[in-house]
């Protein structure tokens, strides 16, 4: 049997990804379609032993990493306020930072991942549209303080709606009164209206004429409402 060749690298060996000119540590070794393949530095991809070289052998130009140091506003559980929301509540849950290099501009964006208290609807929302109400330390206390404020509030406007629903209800129930006080006196009117035109058909009198006239007026004010005697 022929035995393979031994890598040219081991874990551990720091070397430099030609095609890149970034530096990295060998993190693993695999042999693949007979030949030795190399991770670095963990990454998803593998390198061949000529796309590589020992940082102590390389006589190129490294390429420069830069370090970035973020300065975070907001953090895991702080209770904020975002712009156009209202006075609705959100959590932050997550937060990213978004890296933006150009020829002749750069900057970086952190983004943050928000979910609202009342429904957990998840949100996105950069550091200038969030305001802090109160750090992931006193963020439960809070709510738990807004929502005895909550139900305080509630029972005020309970009691301010029972109130008016009272009002509302002794309006009804005068207005049917008076509905019931009508029709029995326009029946009471129909009734004296009745009697005296038989009285003229019977007497042809202009005096059982005259209160018949009376009584329609009086039938016609009250069938109006508009609170005028006409007798």
């Amino acid at each position: 049997m022929k035995r393979r060749n031994i890598p040219k690298y081991k874990v551990g060996d720091t070397v430099v990804i030609s095609m890149y000119g970034t530096v990295g540590k060998v993190t693993d070794v695999k042999w693949l379609d007979g030949k030795f393949v190399y991770e670095v530095n963990k990454s998803d991809g593998l390198f061949v032993e000529s796309g590589l070289q020992l940082l102590s052998e390389f006589e190129g130009t490294l390429v420069e990493q830069e370090q970035i140091d973020i300065e975070y506003q907001f953090f895991f559980g702080d209770l904020v306020q975002v712009s156009g929301y209202g006075s609705d509540l959100f959590k932050v849950v997550g937060f990213r930072t978004e890296i933006w290099r150009y020829k002749e501009d750069a900057w970086e964006d952190v983004i943050y991942e928000l979910s609202r208290v009342s429904d957990g609807e998840w949100l996105e929302a950069g550091e200038e549209e969030i305001t802090l109400v109160a750090d992931a330390e006193s963020a439960d206390t809070f709510i738990q303080k807004l929502g005895l404020l909550y139900l305080v509030n509630n029972e005020e406007k309970q009691v301010a709606v029972s109130q008016k629903q009272n009002l509302v209800r002794k309006a009804e129930l005068e207005a049917i009164e008076r509905k019931k006080e009508k029709r029995q006196l326009i029946d009471h009117l129909l009734d004296i209206f009745n009697d005296y035109k038989i009285l003229y058909q019977m007497f042809q009198d202009q005096e059982y004429y005259q209160v018949m006239r009376v009584i329609l007026r009086k039938l016609k004010s009250v069938v109006n409402d508009d609170g005028k005697t006409h007798v």
